[in-house]
């Protein structure tokens, strides 16, 4: 008998794992093709992705990229590995509701009070349905742990999910007014279904929709030491070619904690053409588009996105967690559905599958928009930073060389491709689309849309410079009613620096008066009538306006305050 060495069967493992499924009418030329879009994880080294790609029910073309376990030299296999699916996890909670809704359980017309009693009392009513659809202003609950300095790698419950939830006294905006995403409506929803059902998300998922379509491999975590076979370990990658783990001990569900397989998902696909879950009723109600207070529809519909990619009617989703990353996109009208799961931060399985898309679909897709010449001049005359003070964002564009980048609130710089007649898009995103307007008085202003959730307008602002002794008037010790943990305030070397319960330094950057900002958190102070300074506003893209009390100026602070 032949003896074979560890690392000859590790090479015989990587790539079993990717032999394609192929119909038989497949191009072996066109397949090779869409490899190319996840070209640089088709290694023995790297993590990377599942990939399934469907047509008319019929899975005509699967792979895996990558490992699965860079320390034991694991592939990839579209078939086994299990892989956190992060927000795709929100159909299934929305679809749990709607078959319990069906069952004359609840109404979606609910105040989420009548379940849980514990929210405060808003002044008006936040119905599930508005939960469904990102419309109830209840900030997001992760950012809120985050705030309070929960990391990613601490261990977090519904009970401390829920208790964050409840300090918050006050909305973000009046509830069906505006569409902002929040992870905490799903999360809330999870607790409907356990207090009405009496049955915890992921048995109730696990027996009225799992079992019924033969996902075997699908199962809700709601509990971080629970083990899942053949589950993919998540990194991340600050630099080509070095990898760290990039795990979550949070437990929370609604929102997230879906773990499946490509294949599994390819199964629940069909149930949207051949519907044995529900019945047709549920796959309408599904894709039906949220309305604003105002008649305005939204894109978002009940856990999933209705939107349009050049020219096509899709129904997609995303799904980001610790190093987990996915995206699902289906193209109903052609019947073709494309799904990719990632076990790496950086991965961008969005960008990919539109890449597959625009391989597969080649002959029905609309023309992508000619992108014009760009010249330094015209780059710097975009140049400048954009607030929505309503929402407390803020937006920047730089001019680099013939280039304009644009920082979109992550912290992440985009170059944009010009469109001409002042309109751009980033070269990796065809769906977001920013357009620059001038009013009748001079004032410049920025349109952002994206992904069919309507336009955001920011108004251009006057760079703000302040000197050390400017930003020494900001320092200090700040608490908030809504948090458990504050911050502190300090110059330092040229910079006004924030540190949180954990003691970590950030240095805030100027943004115009009165005003910093860092990645996606905005501060803006406040003063009194003598000038001095009282607080400041935070807000990020999930959470607006939280307000800080300054309660000590540095020379007398007290980390008691903090507490």
């Amino acid at each position: 008998m032949k003896r074979w060495n560890v690392s000859s069967l590790i090479v015989i493992a990587f790539f079993t794992a990717w032999t394609p499924a192929c119909a038989k009418d497949a191009s072996p030329a066109l397949f090779r093709r869409i490899d190319g879009a996840f070209a640089d994880y088709n290694t023995s080294s790297t993590p990377g992705c599942a990939l399934a790609l469907v047509d008319h029910g019929r899975t005509v073309y699967e792979r895996g990229y990558g490992l699965a376990s860079i320390e034991h030299g694991v592939a990839i296999d579209p078939h086994q590995t299990v892989f956190d699916t992060g927000s795709l996890s929100k159909q299934f909670t929305a679809t749990s509701i709607l078959l319990l809704e069906h069952d004359h359980k609840l109404s979606l017309d609910d105040d989420i009070r009548k379940y849980v009693p514990e929210l405060p009392d808003y002044g008006t009513v936040v119905t599930l349905r508005q939960l469904l659809h990102h419309t109830s202003g209840i900030s997001d609950y992760l950012e809120l742990l985050d705030l309070d300095g929960i990391n990613l790698e601490d261990v977090a419950t519904d009970d401390d999910a829920l208790r964050a939830l409840t300090r918050k006294k006050t909305l973000d905006f009046v509830p069906g007014s505006e569409f902002s995403y929040s992870n905490s409506g799903y999360f809330l929803l999870s607790l409907v279904v356990r207090r009405v059902s009496g049955k915890p998300l992921n048995m109730f998922a696990k027996e009225r929709i799992f079992d019924q379509l033969g996902m075997s491999a699908t199962s809700i975590l709601g509990d971080h030491t629970r083990i899942i076979a053949h589950r993919a370990t998540p990194y991340d990658s600050d630099e080509p070619g070095k990898f760290r783990l990039s795990p979550s001990n949070w437990e929370q569900t609604g929102d997230g904690g879906v773990q499946s397989t490509v294949d599994d998902l390819a199964k629940w696909d069909d149930n949207f053409y051949r519907p044995r879950v529900g019945g047709q009723w549920l796959v309408d109600e599904l894709q039906t588009q949220g309305v604003l207070n105002d008649g305005s529809p939204i894109a978002y519909a009940n856990g999933v996105i209705v939107d349009r990619y050049r020219g096509l009617r899709t129904v997609s989703h995303r799904g980001v967690w610790g190093g987990f990353r996915a995206f699902a996109v289906r193209f109903p009208d052609q019947q073709v559905s494309a799904i990719a799961l990632c076990n790496v931060g950086n991965a961008n399985p969005e960008q990919r599958l539109l890449a597959v898309a625009d391989l597969y679909l080649a002959g029905t897709l609309k023309a992508l928009p000619a992108r014009q010449r760009m010249t330094t001049s015209l780059a710097q005359k975009y140049a400048g930073m954009y607030v929505n003070a309503g929402q407390g964002k803020l937006r920047i564009f730089k001019a680099k060389d013939n280039q304009l980048f644009y920082l979109d609130g992550s912290g992440t710089e985009e170059e944009l491709a010009y469109l001409g007649k002042d309109k751009f898009q980033p070269a990796r995103d065809s769906r977001l689309q920013i357009r620059f307007l001038t009013t009748s008085a001079g004032t410049r202003r920025v349109e952002v849309s994206s992904g069919g959730q309507g336009a955001m307008i920011f108004t251009e602002v006057a760079p703000f410079t302040p000197t050390a002794q400017d930003l020494h008037t900001y320092e200090g010790a700040y608490t908030c009613a809504d948090l458990t943990s504050g911050f502190t305030l300090k110059e330092e070397n040229g910079s006004l620096t924030l540190r949180g319960e954990r003691g970590q330094a950030v240095p805030l950057e100027p943004a115009f008066d009165d005003a910093f900002f860092v990645s996606n958190v905005l501060f803006r102070f406040e003063r009194d009538q003598s000038h001095t300074i009282t607080g400041f506003t935070m807000s990020r893209d999930r959470v607006r306006k939280l307000k800080y009390v300054r309660v000590a100026p540095l020379e007398t602070e007290s980390t008691a305050l903090l507490h």
